[in-house]
C-alpha cells in the first residue's frame, strides 16, 4: 500500500486545514523543503502536494516553492490545486513534477483534460472530493450538484488512470477514513485510487489496508503526521515501498 506524506503550501508554509475551510488552517512548518526532505527520509516514494493558494485563487501561488521541493528530493512528486490552465500544467511539469491532480477542470472542462492527457499522456490524476457524497470544486468552496460515484464513472474516457478521493467532511478530523465510500468511487471509476482525509492514528492505516477495495492501491498521510501520531518510517516498514507502487501502467 502506497503511503504518500501531504504537504499543504499557504503563503509558502506547511499548514493544514479543518474540513477544508481556509478560515482554519493550522501552520505546522516554515520550511516546507525540509519538511519533505524529512519524508522521504522516512522512506516515501511520493510526496503529495497541494498549493491551497493557488485552489483558493487568491494571493501568489507557490510554484517557486514547488520548484525549491523539486531540487531537494529524488522521489516523485504528485501535485494538486490550482490546476486549471494548460500554462500551470506546463508550468509545473517543466520543473520535474511527475504527476498533477486535476479537480475543478474534471467537472468543468473534461473536454480540455481530454486534451492534456492526449498532449502529456499519463501524467495526470483525478482529485475527486466530496461532501456527504457531492462533489465540491474551486477549492472545495463549490457545489458541483453531481455525485462523487457519477464524477468517478467517467474519468477513464478523459485519459485520466489515477483517483485521489477526498472525504471533506474527514479531512483534518482524524476522526478515521471514509473507506466506504473512497471503494464506491474506486469501483465506480475502475481506477487505482488514493484514500485522502480523516487517517488519525496507526490502526486507521491498518484498517485501510485491511478494508480497502482491490483498486485503492494507497492512502495519503496529512495531519496525523503533524500531530505525531503515526511514524511514517515505522509505516514504511510495516507497508514496504516497492517501485511497482509507482503507478506507472
Amino acid at each position: 500500500m502506497l503511503l504518500l506524506p501531504a504537504i499543504d503550501l499557504r503563503a509558502g508554509r506547511c499548514v493544514r486545514l479543518l474540513q477544508g475551510n481556509f478560515s482554519d488552517s493550522t501552520a505546522y512548518s516554515s520550511d516546507p523543503v525540509e519538511t519533505a526532505r524529512g519524508f522521504e527520509g522516512d522512506g516515501a516514494r511520493w510526496v503529495h502536494i497541494v498549493d491551497l493558494d493557488a485552489a483558493e485563487g487568491r494571493g501568489a501561488d507557490n510554484l517557486r516553492v514547488i520548484e525549491r521541493i523539486r531540487h531537494a528530493l529524488s522521489c516523485r512528486l504528485q501535485v494538486g490545486g490550482g490546476v486549471r490552465s494548460i500554462e500551470k500544467a506546463r508550468a509545473l511539469l517543466a520543473l520535474g513534477v511527475d504527476r498533477l491532480v486535476l479537480g475543478t477542470m474534471v467537472v468543468r472542462s473534461p473536454g480540455e483534460v481530454r486534451r492534456w492527457t492526449g498532449l502529456f499522456g499519463q501524467r495526470f490524476a483525478a482529485g475527486l472530493d466530496a461532501r456527504d457524497g457531492r462533489v465540491r470544486i474551486s477549492g472545495w468552496t463549490e457545489d458541483a450538484a453531481r455525485s462523487d460515484t457519477e464524477v468517478a464513472a467517467g474519468l477513464g474516457a478523459l485519459g485520466l488512470r489515477w483517483l485521489i478521493y477526498t472525504n471533506i467532511s474527514r479531512d483534518g478530523t482524524l476522526s478515521g477514513p471514509d473507506i466506504g465510500r473512497t471503494n464506491g468511487a474506486a469501483r465506480a471509476a475502475g481506477l487505482p485510487t488514493i484514500l485522502s482525509g480523516g487517517v488519525g492514528s496507526e490502526k486507521d492505516v491498518d484498517e485501510v489496508a485491511e478494508k480497502k477495495d482491490s483498486l485503492v492501491a494507497g492512502i495519503i498521510l496529512g495531519k496525523v503526521l503533524y500531530e505525531s501520531r503515526v511514524n511514517l518510517g515505522a509505516l514504511v516498514t510495516r507497508y514496504p515501498q516497492s517501485p511497482c507502487l509507482d503507478w506507472d501502467s
